[in-house]
């Protein structure tokens, strides 16, 4: 009888413990799909050991240059980058190019590839289609703004029926069982975009807030992993990250957009101490970042690089180094190490 007891007590103990060293982490999305729980507890139980490969395509190129990195090094990225575009029909952003995105993103899922998705929305002040510079980098006036974050005005009613569209896509990935690494309103700590360079929290911070209650409360998207999404701090007129940031409860993961700056390790830093235990990434890169930067930097979760920049800023030798490195994964190797995220 004492050995049965004894027996019981270690099975409990045992167990208990590996609850512990288990601990689900949860999204910030109430209700969370499985899929999405999954992945956020995938990329927790790599930060800090190994950093994910990851490729971007424009809405034209399809899989072009995810497909290109394939032919130079013989494996996948283990990330693939989409962004849901806004210029005029079959363009480098063409806004009809939505469902083949969908489509791509489902199938490359189902063989494993992680899917990140952003969105250079256009503001609430005009119609899509539209062009970059006039429409994406345009400025708002203060009364704009103002009329956007405010619920119930003309210019927030257009901004929820944009919202709406996207959530269209969305939903159609969240039942394919499709969980996202959402990046949206990414760059705000620079001038450049319509909703960029407005700290505070009538500022960027409340345009975050919306998007969130539109697409989780209103849309019932539970498939969304949060990002909040900066862009590297020393270029000029960039702000530091706090001003921006929306909160805990709205962030699974925070990242940072590297053009200029070689990976400043202040700017790795300041991210670090923000995300509080929190994972970070690269959101977006030019050049990829070399096997020594990863070993200095090791908590990047990912870095993606920016479409056709991955081949015109980086040889062929370097991609292939970075990509055969023991500090980062492929698609290949993630699915084939002790932890392995089933789509």
């Amino acid at each position: 009888m004492k050995k049965s007891l004894l027996t019981l007590y270690i099975c409990f103990f045992m167990a208990t413990l590996h609850a512990q060293e288990t601990k689900i982490i949860n999204p910030v999305t109430p209700d969370a799909s499985p899929e999405a729980v999954n992945l956020l507890n995938y990329i927790y139980s790599i930060s800090g050991k190994k950093t994910l490969t990851g490729q971007h395509d424009q809405p034209l190129f399809g899989m072009a240059f995810y497909q290109r990195i394939y032919e130079l090094t013989g494996s996948h990225p283990a990330v693939h980058g989409f962004d849901f575009g806004f210029s005029e029909r079959n363009t480098l952003d063409g806004i009809n190019l939505r469902q083949q995105l969908v489509d791509n993103a489902i199938s490359y899922w189902k063989d494993g590839t992680i899917i990140t998705i952003m969105w250079h929305a256009v503001p609430p002040t005009t119609e899509e289609p539209v062009t970059f510079h006039n429409a994406i980098q345009s400025e708002l006036t203060d009364e704009q703004w103002k009329e956007i974050v405010t619920p119930g005005t003309p210019l927030n009613l257009r901004w929820q029926s944009q919202v709406d569209v996207i959530a269209f896509f969305l939903k159609q990935l969240r039942d394919a069982h499709v969980p996202v690494i959402w990046r949206p309103y990414h760059e705000m700590n620079g001038p450049w975009f319509w909703w960029g360079a407005k700290p505070g929290e009538d500022g960027y911070i409340k345009l975050y807030h919306m998007l969130f209650d539109r697409l989780v409360n209103y849309h019932k998207l539970n498939n969304l992993i949060w990002v909040f999404n900066a862009n590297e701090i020393s270029p000029p007129r960039v702000d530091e990250y706090k001003k921006f940031y929306p909160g805990a409860n709205y962030v699974d993961i925070l990242a940072t957009d590297v053009y200029h700056n070689d990976f400043a390790q202040a700017d790795y830093d300041s991210l670090k101490k923000l995300a509080a235990g929190k994972p970070i990434a690269l959101g977006e890169v030019g050049k990829m970042p070399a096997e020594e930067k990863l070993k200095e930097q090791p908590d990047w979760a990912w870095f993606m690089a920016w479409s056709d920049l991955a081949l015109s800023l980086n040889t062929t030798a370097q991609i292939k180094d970075i990509y055969s490195s023991d500090v980062t994964l492929t698609r290949e190797e993630r699915l084939t190490s002790k932890i392995i995220l089933s789509p």
